[in-house]
């Protein structure tokens, strides 16, 4: 057990016929009490400063595996959300892929439909214009045959016959 100032205070030396002068080595005792004294605050107050430190280094050891433990799980997140986004435009380019095949199918179907409409209406209008030429044709006949140079003068004469056989 170390010594204290106190014991050191109350330490009685014994006497001898050619021993030290008594007051040198009470005053030399008393600055050994002050500087051993000091000697023990300022032991004291550095273990004090090292509970602090060590204190605010487990604080800070706490905060640093916090932050670590923190920046794991953001990490995961990130990757996770990084996932996800993934995941997320894979499936948004697979349906507007699909969109787009519908789309082009629907057009090409639109298209074929119209393009038989189309052949439709050209069968109808060949027709049309036969059956138009073949009506202008006969048309054109009727006018050109004598039928009607017949049909004029008689209903000439017979108009005049009877506007006289009224008169």
């Amino acid at each position: 057990m170390p010594l204290t100032p106190l014991d050191i205070h109350n330490k009685e030396f014994t006497r001898s016929l050619r021993g030290y002068n008594e007051d040198e080595v009470n005053e030399f005792l008393d600055q050994i009490i002050k500087d051993y004294e000091v000697s023990i605050r300022e032991n004291k107050d550095l273990n004090e400063e090292v509970d602090q430190l060590k204190e605010r280094l487990g604080h800070f050891t706490n905060i640093e595996e916090t932050l670590n433990k923190s920046i794991l799980v953001a990490q995961e997140t990130a990757e996770e959300v990084t996932g996800n986004a993934s995941k997320e435009s894979k499936l948004i380019i697979k349906e507007a892929e699909k969109n787009a095949d519908r789309i082009i199918n629907e057009a090409l179907s639109k298209s074929r439909r119209i393009s038989m409409d189309v052949e439709e209406l050209k069968k109808q209008a060949k027709v049309f214009r036969t059956r138009l030429k073949m009506l202008v044709e006969a048309q054109l006949d009727m006018i050109g045959t004598d039928d009607w140079e017949k049909l004029f003068d008689e209903e000439i004469g017979e108009d005049l016959e009877l506007l006289e056989n009224k008169s």
